[in-house]
C-alpha cells in the first residue's frame, strides 16, 4: 500500500513541474513559473531557495553540473525519479479533486 503523503505545497509543486522537463537554475525556474501561470504565479527567491534545500534533503531534486557553462556558481538542479513520483501522486490527488468537485457542480 502507498504511503499516505501530505499535499505539496504550490511551490514545492511548481519547481518539481518546471523541473520535469530538464534541470534548471533557481532563476529559470522562477521564470518558466511566472510563464507556465501567466505571471499570475510568482516564486520569490526566499522561497525558491528554501523550498529547494528541502527537497535536496528529501531527495526530490539533485544538484548537476551545466556541461555548457564553467560558472560553478550557479546551481542546477534536476528532478529524480523520486521526486518525479512525488510530482506524479501529486497530480493524481489533483486530478481526484477536480473530478469529485465536477461531480458535485453537474449534479452527478
Amino acid at each position: 500500500m502507498a504511503e499516505k503523503r501530505e499535499p505539496l505545497t504550490e511551490s514545492y509543486f511548481y519547481i518539481l513541474l518546471c523541473l520535469y522537463s530538464g534541470p534548471k537554475h533557481g532563476y529559470g525556474i522562477m521564470q518558466d513559473t511566472a510563464e507556465l501561470f501567466g505571471g499570475v504565479v510568482k516564486i520569490g527567491s526566499g522561497t525558491m531557495y528554501g523550498a529547494t534545500g528541502n527537497m535536496l534533503k528529501k531527495g526530490w531534486i539533485v544538484e548537476t553540473q551545466n556541461p555548457d557553462s564553467n560558472d560553478n556558481r550557479k546551481r542546477l538542479y534536476r528532478i529524480t525519479e523520486a521526486g518525479k513520483e512525488v510530482l506524479m501522486t501529486e497530480i493524481e490527488r489533483i486530478e481526484k479533486l477536480l473530478g469529485a468537485a465536477n461531480s458535485v457542480i453537474d449534479g452527478r
